[in-house]
């Protein structure tokens, strides 16, 4: 796929990558309105921490309603932007030998006001997700709107930091046991396809 290489190029350089226009607006615009009408349904649920017996919901630490994605009667829009995303896993395999295996995700609602607090990906004792991604679903974002993705490069998660916007198309994804990373309260609701390529159990 054009441009991926670019993303395994960062991945390798730095850890992370940020691709403006991977998904073609129509693309992009449509995902949203079925996260939009699921939500309408009531079929996202709040989002919890944890796995197993440790999961809980925390409201003080993430506000996100989500639905994780399932493999069948998958939406023409879904199953091109998983066909992208499968397109970026080969050439992440071809080029960083990750042995990733398969995506695993969500789609995320965070109503206005809602943030998620500073985490890793990698679930304690388990280093089977590799590479996080976040494809962003947001028409006309502003920096006021806040909301962004806000990745540390320190391992204190303190000081050194990038900020990403949300906007409609972009693609991020950074090393998940690497990069404590959180999501900014936002002023307005946020949409995304978030998750993880993954080695085989």
């Amino acid at each position: 796929m054009i441009g991926t290489e670019s993303v395994a190029d960062a991945l390798a350089e730095r850890g992370w990558a940020c691709m403006h226009e991977f998904l073609p607006d129509a693309l992009w615009r449509a995902l949203a309105a079925e996260v939009q009408a699921e939500h309408a349904r009531g079929r996202l649920r709040a989002a919890g921490v944890g796995r197993g017996a440790d999961y809980r919901l925390a409201g003080d630490v993430r506000g996100d309603r989500i639905r994780w994605l399932e493999t069948t009667a998958v939406s023409r829009p879904l199953r091109e932007a998983l066909s992208r995303l499968d397109a970026l896993r080969g050439t992440l395999n071809r080029e960083l030998q990750l042995g990733l295996f398969e995506f695993e995700g969500h789609f995320a609602l965070y109503p206005a006001g809602a943030g998620y607090r500073i985490h890793r990906d990698q679930h304690r004792g388990s280093r089977l997700r590799v590479v996080s991604c976040v494809l962003y679903l947001n028409a006309q974002w502003e920096a006021a709107h806040g909301g962004a993705l806000r990745l540390y490069f320190d391992e204190a998660a303190e000081q050194a930091h990038c900020d990403v916007l949300p906007e409609g198309g972009t693609l991020v994804c950074f090393l998940s046991e690497r990069f404590w990373h959180e999501v900014l309260p936002a002023r307005r609701e946020r949409l995304s396809l978030a998750g993880w390529f993954r080695r085989r159990d």
